[in-house]
């Protein structure tokens, strides 16, 4: 008999799907957030992109015991940040380890649609500036296209003067 292959995504949706369930009973009594946050698990694997002529590599791994999502930003020479999310009451977290050196933590609004394609993140605030001047993250929207492409669109503020980068990833495994 032949093993079936089963897709990393797959696997790693049913797996938080086991851990949700478990921390809540039954599938039913599950959270918009705790929803919202297996929607965005289901981002685990590798994934690449180029923005501005760079290559980037992206790693989404679940840690924690299934309750935080980290993501591992690698672009080519430069160096690696992470940022990690996780539910808190009926929003997501996401707190921006940057490669400037500070710490933005960013929260959704309240979920009201768990199944929506894009999850807003808003400055809560920020650790680690070397000056209010100083560059920082401020925002950041995640947009799941679908289960194999991904949009960035990280907001930020820099001696008083805001910009909005991009980034478009593509599903490697």
């Amino acid at each position: 008999m032949r093993a079936r292959h089963i897709g990393l995504p797959a696997v790693a949706i049913a797996v938080l799907a086991w851990v949700m369930i478990g921390a809540t009973g039954r599938a039913g009594e599950q959270s918009k957030s705790a929803l919202a946050f297996a929607r965005l698990a289901s981002l685990v694997g590798e994934w690449k992109g180029v923005q501005d002529g760079t290559e980037i590599h992206v790693t989404y791994t679940l840690t924690a015991n299934g309750s935080a999502l980290m993501e591992e930003f690698r672009p080519k020479n430069e160096p690696v940040m992470v940022t990690m999310f996780s539910v808190d009451g009926d929003r997501l977290l996401a707190t921006h380890y940057c490669s400037a050196k500070n710490q933005p933590q960013m929260a959704t609004a309240g979920i009201a649609d768990p199944l929506a394609k894009s999850l807003a993140f808003s400055l809560v605030r920020v650790t680690g500036l070397s000056s209010p001047d100083a560059w920082h993250n401020t925002g950041l929207v995640l947009t799941m296209e679908d289960q194999d492409h991904l949009t960035q669109e990280w907001t930020y503020l820099s001696k008083g003067k805001t910009g909005t980068t991009f980034f478009h990833f593509t599903r490697e495994r």
